[in-house]
């Protein structure tokens, strides 16, 4: 029995095979415009153009529209973000580095002593070689440091005469002779005219042995700068030097001159102020040295 084909029939069955089988195309190919999946090989199938063709439409619309979000029907509907990246992967914000705090100068040199006492303390307490070496290593460092300083101080006194204070007071042998030669004769000038402004307060006791010795020493420092003497006893016992004394009235408290023998006060009769030079033993030279700065230099300005 000879079976007939009809061929449209045929036509029917496989048009309908081949809307299936775009469908299952669209399903795998979303991104396809729908003009591109619409068109076969006979032309333009009106099932696919009409049916199929604008859910393509539609899902392209929804992939566009998605960004970042993805493919509306496979990150949305079926959930396929783990293949597609629908969600993409957000980047970590890195945190900016905190700047270091900077150290002072004070600070600096803290951290170098501190090390340094550690270093030693370990090597002390811990005497190997390695520790040893550490203290070392590291107090030479800090050495050759301090010789660099050193250096520096003494090359910038060289080349800045304002702030080299040997200038003033010079150390040098040669140079400290010549300053201590003219600074006596300054002093023998102006102690020279003390008498004629200022007087000398001489406050001793009998029973005080200091006061033996240092009258012999005052004496010969008055007579040879012609500068006037008043010897005042405070317990009303004689001197051998100044015989001329007179016994203590009241001079001593009035003036604020302590108690303590032997005194020597100097008095300006301009100003009628007192001027205590010292107390004890006194050499002579010390107490030329003391009446010259007391009236003749501003306070700081000898050092």
């Amino acid at each position: 029995m000879t079976m007939k084909l009809d061929h449209r029939k045929v036509a029917k069955v496989g048009r309908g095979r081949l809307t299936h089988l775009a469908a299952i195309l669209l399903a795998a190919l979303p991104a396809l415009p729908a003009p591109a999946l619409a068109q076969t090989a006979e032309g333009t199938d009106p099932v696919i153009e009409a049916g199929v063709g604008d859910e393509a439409v539609d899902l392209g619309a929804d992939a566009g529209d998605g960004g970042d979000r993805g493919d509306g029907f496979y990150c949305g509907e079926r959930k396929l973000g783990q293949w597609f990246y629908c969600d993409r992967p957000k980047s970590r914000p890195v945190a900016p580095k905190a700047a270091a705090p900077v150290q002072s100068a004070s600070q600096r040199m803290a951290a170098i002593a501190k090390q340094l006492d550690e270093l030693k303390a370990r090597a002390i307490l811990e005497p190997t070689e390695a520790n040893v070496i550490a203290y070392v290593r590291f107090q030479r460092e800090q050495l050759d440091r301090a010789s660099t300083f050193s250096d520096t101080w003494q090359r910038a006194l060289w080349q800045n005469p304002d702030i080299d204070y040997t200038l003033q007071r010079p150390v040098s042998t040669v140079a400290k002779r010549a300053w201590s030669d003219n600074r006596t004769a300054d002093r023998d000038q102006v102690l020279s005219r003390l008498g004629q402004r200022y007087g000398m307060f001489y406050f001793f006791a009998q029973s005080c042995a200091a006061c033996e010795v240092f009258s012999p020493i005052l004496r010969s420092v008055a007579d040879s700068h012609r500068i006037s003497v008043m010897a005042v006893s405070t317990d009303g016992g004689p001197s051998r030097t100044f015989p001329n004394y007179v016994v203590d009235s009241g001079q001593r408290a009035r003036m604020g001159v302590p108690l303590a023998t032997p005194a020597l006060v100097l008095f300006d009769t301009v100003t009628r102020k007192t001027v205590p030079i010292g107390f004890g033993v006194m050499s002579a030279d010390e107490i030329m040295e003391r009446i010259f700065m007391l009236t003749n230099t501003k306070v700081g300005s000898d050092y």
